[in-house]
């Protein structure tokens, strides 16, 4: 994971830590604890799923750069060997013609 990354969970695990800290430590019924813990995790699991899915497409993208970028220098390459070719038959054709 980069740097980034890491950061960016840290700070979630931390927000989602306190956040249970405080719930558990306030005066409120269990009851309502447990509705206000249940919020919490839905809330910092939806943030997760976010980050986790915005992770994931942008190595999608960085991934299709990278292809495209390949691909582009597989035909580059394809159209210098097709040259090269072209040139070494053309020059044994003149070569087998004297």
């Amino acid at each position: 994971m980069s740097k980034a990354t890491n950061v960016l969970m840290g700070f979630i695990a931390g927000a989602a830590a306190g956040t249970l800290t405080g719930i558990l430590v306030a005066p409120d019924k269990g009851v309502k604890t447990r509705k206000k813990l249940n919020k919490q995790i839905k809330r910092t699991s939806q943030d997760v799923s976010d980050t986790i899915s915005d992770k994931v497409d942008d190595i999608k993208d960085k991934l299709n750069d990278v292809v495209n970028e390949m691909r582009s220098k597989a035909e580059e390459t394809e159209e210098k060997i097709k040259e090269k070719v072209n040139s070494k038959a053309k020059t044994a054709k003149d070569a087998a013609a004297n």
